[in-house]
């Protein structure tokens, strides 16, 4: 289906012509209809699919150009994801000189509250943050008739259920509301009969969860063994533009700084980095001055890079639903991708489990050898140094380039170049702080006992969560509890409720 034939604004279409856009996507073909007509809508598909536009284009097409009041809301579970949507949502609707906002959590809400006294008819934002400015008043719904839940399945994982309800019931009873997400568990299901009138269910229907323009592989290795492999397969391969997922903080940070020493340009991203040097990482990406974007699961959530060819999962995920969209990161807009899981042979039960869910079988794969990433640097090598024949030598250069031909042969300085650019990387040793493998399956109930754990984790960490993405502006202070145990006679300090932990933490009030 054309774009035409959805009987979009002219000035909507005239915006995506600009982007390159020609014909509608599956989700797009059959749910922008649906929300034209005012209906409310449950999107399911994978990531990479056109789901921003889906939902994007009903919302810009109802905006009415003069009420400079908030007319449509769009909630996202992550600060880059909100971003990247705003500025989306923004492309589309310039044309139509359609205002939108991006509020989230990090920033400066001084900031945020002085731009939404311009108007805007769009706000795109974290959970967290859109309550803290419902709240203080600095955001008004009472015009707002299009709510758009996107990854709604990410926000259930991270907590922010409560939220949510609480910003539904500052909205008008009469509302379009649209949800999307890439996997729809109960939970979700849920959320949509209590939230939404009579929605319309769209699942694009795949007998895949994860793209079919993706091979899927995996290598069985142990975990001191998983980073020389790694660095082999980035020389035998020589990816475009790469994205390596690690588990924790403290790994990403790690493999960020063990692939710049091997010579890679990489850089990490993760929740504790500030907002702006997360934006200047993922810049830096897009535009090429880095190849290797080492990420949480979280700080990679929602990305839409194009020309990302391959992921690598050097830890795999806590739960299957994050291996589907740690791989829908490669793979998108029609393009082919590549993803690497590294398995322990401990978790070797738990692929199997991802592979159930994903309803597709991973191929393993032979890790190269050394000889295999020596050949993949030289291929590098001789394309770099093709690139640099192709560009003219300055005039300053001259006098040195004859002293050098004149004191050695072609060969030699051939062999010298190619020695220097195609560096034995191992001799760079490095060491990456080894994790615990996920546990082996209990029990007859199988693949359910992992979902169980996940959830028992996630509940554990939800709190955590939705404090530190949402709540991180708020001041703390810390009082140090002196005791016996730290030889000090001021035992009368110590928390009662804490004994014996040394500290405490207090939120001011």
């Amino acid at each position: 289906m054309k774009f035409e034939d959805l009987h979009l604004k002219e000035a909507l279409l005239k915006a995506v012509q600009e982007m390159g856009f020609e014909e509608a996507t599956p989700i797009q073909e059959k749910t922008i209809p649906l929300a034209l007509e005012g209906k409310d809508v449950i999107g399911q598909a994978q990531t990479g699919t056109g789901k921003t536009a889906a939902f994007g284009l009903p919302l810009l097409e109802h905006i009415v150009s003069g009420q400079r009041q908030v007319q449509g809301l769009v909630i996202s579970p992550t600060r880059e994801l909100a971003v990247q949507t705003q500025e989306e949502l923004y492309r589309l609707g310039q044309e139509a000189k359609v205002e939108v906002q991006v509020v989230y959590g990090g920033a400066d809400i001084q900031r945020q509250i002085r731009l939404l006294k311009k108007g805007p008819q769009v706000i795109v934002g974290t959970p967290g943050r859109l309550l803290d400015h419902i709240r203080r008043g600095t955001i008004k719904l009472d015009h707002l008739h299009t709510l758009v839940l996107d990854e709604a399945d990410e926000m259930l994982n991270m907590g922010f259920l409560e939220d949510i309800e609480a910003i539904i019931k500052a909205l008008p009873s009469e509302r379009q509301t649209l949800m999307f997400s890439a996997t729809m568990p109960d939970e979700i299901k849920r959320i949509g009969t209590h939230f939404m009138k009579d929605p319309t269910h769209v699942a694009i229907k795949t007998k895949q969860l994860t793209a079919n323009l993706i091979d899927q592989y995996f290598i069985k290795a142990k975990e001191y063994e998983k980073f020389d492999i790694m660095t082999r397969l980035l020389d035998a391969q020589t990816p475009d533009l790469t994205i390596v997922f690690g588990r924790t903080k403290r790994r990403v940070d790690e493999l960020a700084r063990g692939l710049a020493m091997r010579g890679y340009q990489s850089k990490g991203i993760h929740g504790d980095l500030p907002q702006n040097r997360r934006l200047e990482v993922l810049k830096d990406f897009k535009e090429g001055a880095i190849d290797i974007l080492v990420a949480t699961d979280v700080a990679a959530r929602g990305l839409d890079i194009s020309g990302v060819t391959h992921v690598y999962n050097y830890d795999i995920p806590q739960d299957p639903e994050s291996y589907v969209h740690r791989i829908g990161r490669t793979g998108r807009a029609g393009q082919e991708g590549m993803s690497i899981t590294f398995v322990n042979p401990n978790e070797m039960e738990y692929l199997r489990v991802i592979e159930d869910l994903t309803k597709t079988r991973m191929t393993p794969m032979r890790p190269p050898t050394d000889k295999d990433a020596f050949k993949g640097q030289l291929a590098s090598a001789r394309e770099e140094i093709s690139q640099l024949m192709d560009d003219q030598v300055p005039h300053y250069y001259q006098e040195e380039i004859r002293a050098l031909c004149e004191q050695y042969t072609q060969e030699e300085l051939a062999s010298a170049l190619l020695r220097t650019m195609a560096k034995d990387k191992t001799a760079v040793k490095v060491t990456i702080t080894p994790e615990k493998p996920l546990p082996r399956r209990h029990g007859k109930k199988g693949p359910r006992n992992f979902a169980q754990k996940g959830d028992r984790e996630r509940s554990r960490r939800q709190k955590n969560r939705r404090q530190y993405h949402e709540k991180g502006q708020k001041d703390t202070k810390a009082r140090l509890n002196e005791g016996r145990s730290q030889r000090s006679t001021k035992g009368k300090n110590q928390s009662p409720k804490r004994k014996g932990l040394g500290f405490t933490i207090q939120k001011r009030k």
